[in-house]
């Protein structure tokens, strides 16, 4: 048996769990979260907030002094010196530090213990995920000042798809063009995506080899994964995490023509083009109200909220259609994240545009299952529709165990 912290930094957040893995383990939603813990509105004007979260619950909240991931990461390894011990966990339990990272390029296909070389690549794939990559890094240099003696590792969200085949991963550029800058489909919330599969494959005990499914992430960062006998053969997102379905603030997928539009006619710089594109589309740009679908769904009377749901709805049916016809048919398609477990509405919409492959949700079902995971669709149909937690925690503890 290992115990790990894991630590997901995220926009203005780090979140923390302990996690404990047994050896026995097949799969990573079998994982124990013994307790977790978060910073929020961390170099925000407001004060930054520490929170003890019981599952999806606040146990406890109060303000903290956190101007950077430097600072937070430090709240965190006090809080578990001093106090997790009462919650079921204890800082000297902890045999290794994992810290996820967004984007790990061709390079990884699994956690590894940060050295020079790790951190070297790390660094160099800013490039592609200047934001994410970035907080990792201040992490784990945090965890080298707060807790010197703590191993430390890596765990890389591309990693699910370093055996992608290459009519999936290579774009059509030239080749020599793309290679030489590394230009190719990545895929990201392979974390979320993997623990999806586990959990299905455990659910209807399954071997993951005979497995062919879409699943979806679905929260302020959304993809879709195709998955054929249990290895993931494409992603919706791309060389960053900006491609492919609409999201929260991102457009996803739209011309790339848009950026020089912007810039030749809006007054922009690519930079200011890609903020557009990044923070200030999707859910949030489209309503002009909020990227929170809680918030939008008690809008829909307002005519832009309206449509930014009804985009959002038929952006992700037409990739799990596209999956779907990649994949020639699949056995389910798997919900999953906040939106994906939380909103009955955009699954039931998204599932009357996939009638045609044979989705059939039990409305009653459906209706009652907030994050209640199990099977939406009917006995009877022919793609079988469920909702599960994507369990990332468990996910990246499973995986690094190994390295203790």
């Amino acid at each position: 048996m290992a115990t790990l912290l894991i630590l997901n930094p995220g926009s203005n957040s780090l979140k923390a769990d302990v996690v404990e893995v047994r050896a026995d383990q097949r799969f990573g939603c079998e994982s124990v979260i013994r307790t977790s813990a978060m910073v929020e509105n961390i170099g925000k004007d407001k004060p930054a907030s520490f929170s003890r979260m019981q599952g999806r619950e606040t146990a406890e909240s109060h303000e903290v002094e956190a101007k950077s991931f430097t600072d937070a990461t430090g709240v965190l390894l006090d809080w578990l010196r001093e106090n997790a011990g009462e919650h079921g966990a204890g800082y000297e339990d902890v045999a290794l530090a994992a810290v996820r990272v967004v984007h790990g390029g061709d390079r990884f296909d699994k956690p590894a213990i940060v050295d020079a070389s790790v951190e070297h690549e790390i660094e160099a794939l800013q490039r592609f995920a200047p934001l994410h990559n970035a907080r990792s890094l201040e992490v784990i240099r945090a965890l080298r000042k707060h807790a010197p003696k703590m191993k430390i590792a890596a765990g890389f969200d591309t990693s699910f798809y370093r055996r992608m085949p290459e009519v999936a991963w290579r774009y059509p550029l030239p080749p020599e063009l793309a290679d030489k800058h590394g230009i190719r489909r990545y895929g990201f919330h392979g974390f979320s995506h993997r623990s999806l599969l586990e959990r299905y494959a455990l659910e209807t005990k399954r071997p993951l080899e005979e497995i062919r499914l879409v699943s979806l992430h679905l929260e302020s960062g959304c993809s879709a994964t195709a998955i054929r006998d249990g290895v993931a053969a494409d992603n919706s997102m791309g060389l960053t995490p900006l491609e492919g379905l609409m999201m929260g603030t991102r457009s996803g997928s739209v011309d790339p023509a848009i950026v020089q539009v912007l810039v030749e006619q809006a007054g922009m710089d690519v930079a200011g083009a890609l903020e557009v594109l990044n923070k200030k589309s999707g859910l949030l740009g489209v309503s002009g109200i909020s990227l929170d679908t809680r918030v939008l769904m008690k809008q829909l009377g307002t005519p832009r909220a309206a449509l930014a749901m009804e985009m959002f709805c038929y952006s992700v049916a037409k990739q799990v259609g596209a999956y779907l016809a990649a994949l020639g048919g699949a056995e389910a398609v798997i919900f999953g994240g906040g939106i994906g477990e939380d909103e009955p509405m955009v699954r039931a919409r998204v599932c009357r545009a996939l009638r045609w492959a044979g989705a059939e949700l039990d409305e009653e079902v459906n209706k009652r299952s907030v994050f209640q995971p199990g099977r939406l669709s009917t006995p009877n149909a022919g793609l079988a529709v469920w909702t599960l937690p994507a369990a990332e925690a468990a996910q990246i503890a499973f995986e690094s165990a190994a390295l203790v």
